[in-house]
């Protein structure tokens, strides 16, 4: 069927008021749409305005305040830094600050090399008891070291370190603190332990590894620790225990028990990157703890003018915002009362302090040194006979005729005879079970350990002839 010329004139006119009206439709909602973008935007214009205003008043409102400000005179000379960093004042001329410029931190002091009190004031008044217990620990001390020493020169122990010199700074610090208090050593504390009731048996025990050894045979020689003391183990590596006392700290600043912590390190352990985290941590954290260096003149064999070009230790603890003082770490009663004051105010005041001892390394570093490579007999000689720490508590105890020569030879023999009996003791006890070599690492041992042991008895079956198990506990 087909349309006729009327028709599709009719149809055509309908086809096109269909597209104007489908057109007119789309205008419609386009605009709609458009509508209600500008609104969106308009909306968010007026909110960025009010923000705008807002802002624009502040500034204005501080503008006028400045500006009032600006317009009282101004005396440029009380202008005060407000940088973030540091507290200062402001400097006109260009100058470096040199590393002289404070003329060296005093070493506090109590007694003189004769045992005199210098200052009455300063006297701790420490009763004839607490006294003769001080020179007993610091000689009994003495006499373990020349006895261990030996030993290991006679292949008896493996290796040893003697505290020749610096028995001051053990029985001082150790009788200021309290039993509670948490000590990490570095490895020339012994006589710490034996203030705090380390007996002789353990101190071999150690040294010869033997099954008494709390350590079970594990550690090297003078790696001492005990847990019933407060006394952490001491590890090798220098000055990881510095870091390691700054968090201890600030878990007891947490709890709020009335206890300090006491860090021991020497100054060659202060050249390490942990002894600045430590420092740093300590300070900003607020910990009541107690940095102890023994300034012994070497670490090892590199004397402290190679060591370090500033004013020795304690010199560094204002930058990190540490109280510092520093000590003659050969009189007894300054080390205690600096110790005492610092415990004190850590724990009133929860901040760290920085005590730097200056003393002297009498003996070798170890028995894996020769000092007389590095230094003369003559220095050595000057400090062990002229300022010695045990000979200057001794002649104060005789000029108040608490001590004499009856004494002191009656002491020295009873001493050593405590010293040979445990020495003889810890020579015939067993060695531990080579068993423990695998335990207290993981609650239950896991297979690749026990995959170990297993090769380790192969391999001692195997060898027996150059393993004694009859040497070792069962």
């Amino acid at each position: 069927m087909t349309l006729s010329s009327r028709g599709r004139a009719v149809w055509d006119f309908h086809r096109q008021e269909q597209t104007r009206d489908t057109h007119a439709l789309d205008v419609k909602m386009a605009a709609a749409r458009g509508v209600k973008k500008l609104y969106g935007i308009g909306l968010h214009a007026i909110r960025q305005n009010a923000s705008l205003k807002a802002t624009t008043f502040l500034q204005q409102r501080a503008f006028r305040v400045n500006g009032a400000l600006r317009q009282q005179p101004f005396d440029s000379s009380a202008e005060k830094p407000q940088f973030p960093g540091a507290s200062a004042e402001f400097i006109d001329h260009l100058e470096f600050i040199q590393p002289n410029v404070i003329s060296g931190i005093p070493v506090y002091r109590v007694m003189d090399r004769q045992g005199q009190i210098i200052n009455p004031s300063e006297d701790p008044k420490l009763s004839k008891e607490m006294v003769l217990n001080f020179y007993q620990k610091m000689t009994l001390l003495n006499t373990m070291d020349r006895i261990l020493y030996e030993s290991q020169r006679q292949g008896r122990i493996s290796f040893y370190m003697t505290n020749y010199g610096e028995e001051g700074t053990h029985i001082g610090s150790a009788a200021a603190l309290e039993p509670t208090d948490l000590v990490f050593g570095q490895y020339r504390e012994a006589g710490v332990l034996m203030y705090r009731g380390f007996p002789l048996d353990l101190f071999m025990a150690q040294c010869y590894a033997n099954a008494d050894d709390l350590g079970k045979g594990r550690q090297m020689p003078v790696h001492y620790g005990c847990k019933d003391l407060n006394f952490v183990t001491i590890s090798s590596p220098l000055a990881t225990q510095l870091p390691q006392a700054a968090g201890a700290a600030y878990a007891v600043k947490r709890e709020n028990s009335n206890r300090v912590v006491v860090c021991y390190f020497g100054e060659g352990a202060a050249s390490e990157g942990d002894a600045h985290a430590g420092f740093n941590f300590s300070a900003t954290l607020e910990c009541p703890l107690i940095f102890f260096c023994r300034n012994n003149g070497y670490a090892i064999s590199t004397p402290t003018n190679e060591q370090y070009r500033g004013d020795g230790i304690a010199a560094r603890g204002p930058g990190y915002g540490l109280m510092s003082i520093r000590v003659d770490g050969n009189d007894v009663f300054a080390v205690y009362n600096a110790t005492k004051e610092a415990r004190r105010r850590a724990v009133a005041e929860n901040q760290p302090f920085l005590i730097e001892a200056m003393t002297y390394r009498i003996g070798h570093h170890s028995t894996s040194d020769d000092s007389s490579a590095y230094r003369s007999v003559d220095e050595v000689n000057y400090w062990d006979k002229q300022d010695h720490p045990i000979s200057r508590l001794r002649h104060y105890m005789t000029a108040r005729d608490w001590w004499g020569e009856d004494e002191e030879k009656a002491w020295r023999k009873q001493s050593r005879k405590l010293v040979m009996e445990a020495f003889e003791r810890a020579e015939r006890r067993l060695k531990p079970n080579p068993e423990l070599l695998f335990t207290d690492v993981y609650d239950e041992m896991i297979p690749p350990i026990a995959k170990q042991r297993d090769a380790m008895w192969r391999h001692i079956q195997q060898y027996k002839e150059h393993y004694p198990l009859d040497l070792y506990e069962k």
